[in-house]
């Protein structure tokens, strides 16, 4: 075999290696049970052919790591003065970004500790090929076993996350996974928690020493010889020109083909891709991507559903009340990942949530809420700015998220001391930054003494254990004669799902979110046990509502079912319970109950009182790209490039399970509309920074 050969001999057999791991996982991935869809001879053919050529694309574009560690090997550099210059660079950089403030440390997670082991073993080997020579061959070698061995290890380790996240999500990479990478230690702790990793760390190291060894076997000549720089240099052309045809087809390639089955066309691309793709999109400006409107028709149109707004840059305007604002405290709940499914009232038998049923008949229960999106950050968006969705990741976590117009500001406004309540640790998912920017005062675990907590998992601290400390703070709160807006956030209900022993039964449940929904259940119980022994109970109101549902996977791009919650307001005195079953957003919930305090004030909100007469249903659902919009039994999706679909169901009562949706081949015009005038004046407002305080 020639030398110049040579050089592609391990782009070969990588290549097949990671050919065959893309097949083997799209093979698994049609065969999961989160994958409800069937596919024909045709849809099969195009998902494996399309695949794998998206999957060769990326391969090609990720051999550059390979093409950089074959030009660089030689004997030259080692030679004085050169090679002591580059080791003291080397030496240098890695205790800068050892010991030192670096970019990788603005970034977080876990980029700076692979830095510093990047430059670690680069170091190290440096330095070993310049002092020992005579060993410069065999740790040449052993260096590329080394190197072989980290890059199958990366593509075999990929494979399995990408089972996973579908397991979880049933989608390919996305934002979360963006999320993901920069939270390490919360998900590496999840994972620890709610999987056998002793053994499936194993199989991923006993697969990737296989294939290292079988493909070192066949490659290794590649650094047996130092090959002339010519010939460096017309293997770089070739490879170069292979990589600018790659990178030039991805952007051709990469776009969905079937998009009639959301399944189809996940399982067609690329998960690398698409973690790429999420990682350069947190924000996406609606104006470029989206249909739109004239300013005047959006107006026409918003005004259908604000009798009180009278056009301008903003909704700003004023709520009035003919009776004394209350002055009762508010104890906002929202569950972690609880859909409305989970109770008995939407026909679970299970006996999951007891306490929550039974609260719901003494509640103004509100029968058909929808998550604005399937995120922790949407809900919370969605809960203390009553706004809806926007395309790209949640203002939460987004660099212009302070000072804006939020429930915990009305309440401020109207002398109530605000807080933030969390079991974790509120850096995470920017809750920090987000929550003290808008003047929430935050109780996190750090907030915690040793002997409250009684048990937690890599989430934070049980959900019985926040009920004590929410005790603790509100009496401490009633104290000072003011009253108080709490929002407290559960943790328990998330995977792995773990609580404190014996404190549910368990035994007839073999889920564990099953059991998980259960202890919250529990947990909410013990808490508003304590609360009725406080002097504070009857002058307050609670809101119970989830921040998003259990899962969002489905065939469709937004299924219904995957976005309805739970949603209730209680009041030990002066409420009266009502089931409330026409439909309403998610952020409806607060506006209502403002309306229920009788509280006066100046208003952006496009959450509105539901209570009102003047309330026209609709609902917000959205994933980062589609943005639904759900008006009388019909769903109009907006997504990038202008798209526009419309689906028409049935059964969006009280506790009726969604029937299938079916797409309407003409869509309705005035939904269209209404919903391009919601988003695009959303984005706007964000954008203009006009839904600042």
């Amino acid at each position: 075999m020639s030398t110049n050969s040579s050089f592609f001999t391990p782009y070969k057999y990588l290549l097949s290696l990671y050919l065959v791991l893309n097949i083997l996982l799209r093979i698994v991935l049609i065969n999961h049970p989160i994958t409800n869809s069937s596919f024909g001879i045709g849809e099969l053919l195009l998902i494996f052919s399309l695949g794998l050529l998206r999957d060769a694309v990326i391969f090609t574009l990720a051999f550059s790591v390979f093409w950089l560690y074959f030009i660089f090997i030689s004997d030259e550099k080692y030679k004085k003065p050169y090679g002591y210059i580059i080791f003291a660079i080397l030496v240098g950089l890695w205790g800068w970004v050892t010991f030192g403030k670096t970019i990788f440390n603005e970034y977080g997670g876990i980029l700076p500790e692979l830095a510093i082991a990047f430059l670690s073993i680069k170091t190290a080997f440096f330095g070993l090929c310049l002092f020992l020579p005579t060993k410069r061959i065999f740790i040449r070698r052993f260096n590329y076993a080394f190197v072989l061995f980290l890059f199958i290890l990366v593509l075999v380790q990929n494979t399995i996350s990408e089972f996973f996240f579908w397991n979880e999500f049933g989608v390919r990479y996305n934002f979360i996974a963006v999320d993901y990478l920069v939270y390490t230690n919360e998900v590496i702790g999840n994972i620890m928690e709610s999987y056998p990793v002793v053994p499936l760390f194993i199989g991923i190291g006993a697969i990737t020493l296989v294939a290292t060894y079988f493909t070192y076997k066949k490659t290794a000549q590649v650094v047996k010889h130092i090959v002339p720089f010519r010939n460096k240099v017309i293997f770089s052309i070739c490879y170069l020109i292979m990589f600018a045809f790659s990178l030039a087809l991805a952007n051709k390639i990469m776009n969905p083909v079937n998009t009639d089955n959301i399944f189809s066309e996940e399982l067609e691309s690329n998960g690398v891709y698409k973690f790429y793709q999420a990682f350069n999109n947190s924000v996406i400006d609606y104006m470029k991507f989206y249909k739109t409107l004239p300013q005047e028709e959006i107006t026409k149109n918003i005004k259908q559903f604000y009798a009180d707004y009278n056009g301008g840059e903003s909704l700003l305007r004023t709520i009035q009340s003919d009776t004394a604002a209350s002055k009762k405290n508010v104890v906002l709940i929202s569950i972690e990942s609880l859909s409305a499914d989970f109770m008995e009232f939407y026909g679970n038998d299970k006996k999951l949530t007891p306490f929550l049923d039974s609260l719901a008949k003494k509640s103004v229960f509100f029968t058909t809420t929808y998550a604005t999106g399937n995120r922790t950050v949407r809900g919370l968006e969605a809960i203390t700015m009553c706004i809806p969705p926007s395309p790209g990741e949640s203002v939460v976590k987004r660099q212009d998220n302070k000072d804006k117009f939020t429930t915990g500001a009305i309440f401020a406004q109207n002398g109530y001391a605000v807080k933030y309540l969390y079991g974790g640790d509120a850096y995470f998912d920017n809750m920090q930054d987000f929550f003290s920017g808008n003047g929430y005062d935050i109780v996190d675990k750090a907030s915690f003494k040793p002997n409250q907590i009684t048990f937690q998992n890599i989430w934070g601290v049980a959900d019985g254990d926040m009920a004590n400390k929410a005790i603790e703070v509100m009496n401490e709160e009633f104290k000072t004669g003011q009253p108080f807006f709490n929002h407290i956030m559960t943790v328990s209900n998330h995977r792995p799902f773990t609580y404190p022993n014996g404190v549910i039964k368990d035994k007839d449940l073999d889920s564990s979110r099953d059991k998980g929904v259960r202890y919250t259940d529990y947990a909410i119980k013990q808490f508003f046990e304590l609360a009725e022994k406080q002097p504070w109970y009857d002058n307050t109101i609670f809101v119970i509502l989830a921040d998003h549902c259990a899962s969002s996977a489905g065939k469709t791009q937004l299924p219904l079912d995957k976005y309805r919650i739970p949603a209730m307001i209680y009041a030990p005195q002066g409420l009266v319970p009502l089931q409330y079953d026409k439909m309403i957003s998610q952020i409806d919930v607060l506006p209502t109950l403002l309306g229920i305090l009788n509280i006066k004030y100046n208003s952006k909100f496009f959450g509105t009182d539901v209570l009102k007469e003047s309330y026209v249903p609709r609902a917000f659902i959205a994933t980062y790209q589609d943005l639904g919009f759900i008006r009388d039994n019909t769903l109009t999706i907006l997504s990038p490039n202008q798209k526009v679909k419309q689906y028409s169901f049935e059964g969006n009562k009280a506790n009726e399970v969604m029937t299938p949706i079916n797409e309407i081949s003409v869509p309705n015009q005035k939904y269209v509309d209404e919903a391009v005038s919601f988003y695009q004046f959303t984005a706007e407002q964000l954008q203009n920074k006009k839904y600042n305080r």
